[in-house]
């Protein structure tokens, strides 16, 4: 009984640990600076107001 208890202990830490993960890569996507953003590709310079 103890074991099982253990493990579902462990499944609900990573999936909390995944949730945040996550979270904080949405934020981090839409945190974004604004500006512009100049890349170079295989197709030339790019260059894409934000």
């Amino acid at each position: 009984m103890p074991a099982s208890r253990n493990l579902l202990i462990v499944l609900v830490v990573v999936l909390l640990a995944a949730l945040a993960v996550t979270g904080y890569s949405l934020y981090r996507e839409k945190k974004q600076p604004d500006g512009v953003e100049i890349s170079v590709g295989k197709n030339g310079l790019s260059i894409q107001q934000k």
